[in-house]
């Protein structure tokens, strides 16, 4: 009988998606631990949220006109009949779970942070794929533009941590509903006149949200949206006394920025504040993070009348600036030979772990010169050896790798020669 193709096939992890291979883990530990250190001490806390939610979820709260909505969500049905999203952002989630477990009626300040994986289906290229990762942030129940700058102050801070440099701020205010509908009802106007230099999907973003032509990379459309009016022109007094003030905190914190008009960000709910934090060594895909305000998201889902404001940083692109090395922690290698070491070999190698010395043990068949090529091959910085004859004396052997140096010990004594 022939084996069915299928089975003969090698399987492959799904197009877009990406193991994180132990060597690499290390990065990705450390832009997490900066993450909480940092963000804890600016007062926020961890928040975890489900990876799946109700897909009207994310329709209401991320915007029917995004791209991510109408393109790029992974959306199922459930075997109860219903639809089910794996989230594609993470502001929505926490807005339900604010509201869900009523948060915003506890003392404590609405700061929170999170990191996990998002899913979009998108094309994947350099640093993007379809499963990616984020380190958020959020703040709720804050008007004053102060915050706005604070938040920007701690990417930047974050950022400088993790070794990231060559990188440039970018900010904008896209209004409120107020003063948005006048403008953009002047750029369906403007985009009306150059439709015929628009591509398919910016024709019909026109009718739609016109403020997402902005978000289009498509060269003719670039070029396009570079005659249409700037949003930074048609503010309401409230929303330009808040974008003044808030250049004013990055000023006060001595962060250069520029204004960038076109910055939209390519979520429906965004008001006022909008910023990004670019590489330029990331070439077109260039943001690092980015994130703004949006006011009016807690009250369209039902909740009081709480403004919000975060950002969003991409790991797998951080990772590709960031100027993180890998670090390889030191550890002792236990080898024992024959049977009558093993077990001392493993109470041994118990105590040293319970004294917070990492201690790799493998249960091979394997004479003593092996396992000090395999101790050497892995990098251990000690091996602590025993055989029958260091049983016998109650002793074992200690080598220093990087000067070779060896001497018995007492067990007791194996740690604190570790140690230093």
């Amino acid at each position: 009988m022939t084996k069915d193709k299928r089975d003969s096939k090698e399987i492959a992890a799904v197009k877009g998606t990406k193991d994180i291979l132990p060597e690499e883990v290390g990065q990705w530990q450390a832009v997490e631990a900066a993450g909480r250190r940092v963000f804890e001490l600016y007062g926020y806390r961890e928040l975890r949220a489900p990876i799946i939610e109700p897909t009207e979820l994310f329709e209401k709260g991320t915007g029917q006109t995004s791209d991510i909505v109408i393109k790029e969500m992974y959306t199922f049905t459930d075997k109860g009949g219903r639809s089910i999203t794996l989230r594609p952002e993470y502001t929505p989630s926490v807005v339900r779970a604010i509201l869900e477990h009523r948060l915003y009626l506890q003392p404590d300040p609405l700061r929170f942070y999170y990191m996990g994986p998002m899913f979009r289906y998108d094309k994947p290229q350099k640093g993007r794929y379809r499963q990616f990762h984020q380190v958020d942030i959020e703040v709720f129940g804050e008007k004053d533009a102060a915050i706005d700058a604070e938040i920007v102050e701690m990417a930047d801070r974050l950022l400088r941590e993790l070794g990231v440099a060559g990188t440039e701020i970018l900010v904008n205010s896209v209004g409120c509903r107020a003063c948005r509908p006048a403008y953009l009802k002047e750029l369906r106007n403007r985009a009306a006149a150059v439709k015929d230099r628009l591509c398919d999907d910016c024709k019909r973003k026109a009718e739609t949200n016109p403020l997402r032509i902005f978000d289009c990379k498509v060269e003719g459309c670039k070029e396009a949206a570079a005659g249409f009016p700037a949003i930074t022109d048609h503010l309401c007094a409230e929303c330009s006394g808040h974008f003044a003030e808030f250049k004013s905190g990055l000023d006060l914190y001595g962060l250069a920025h520029e204004v960038e008009p076109r910055l939209v960000r390519g979520i429906d709910y965004y008001t006022k504040t909008t910023f990004e934090v670019v590489a330029s060594s990331l070439g077109a895909q260039s943001a690092v993070l980015g994130g703004g305000r949006y006011d009016d998201m807690m009250k369209d889902f039902g909740g009081p009348d709480l403004c919000g404001i975060g950002f969003a940083m991409g790991v797998e692109r951080l990772l590709a600036v960031a100027g993180l090395k890998p670090e390889k922690k030191p550890f002792a290698y236990l080898a024992y030979m024959g049977g009558a070491a093993k077990k001392p070999g493993m109470e041994l190698a118990r105590r040293l772990r319970a004294a917070g010395v990492e201690c790799l043990i493998e249960y091979k068949d394997k004479g003593l010169k092996a396992q000090l090529g395999r101790a050497s091959k892995l990098g251990a910085a000690w091996v602590v050896i025993i055989g029958e004859e260091e049983v016998r004396k109650g002793l074992c052997a200690v080598k220093s790798m990087a000067t070779g140096e060896q001497r018995d010990a007492s067990p007791d004594d194996v740690v604190k020669i570790i140690r230093g």
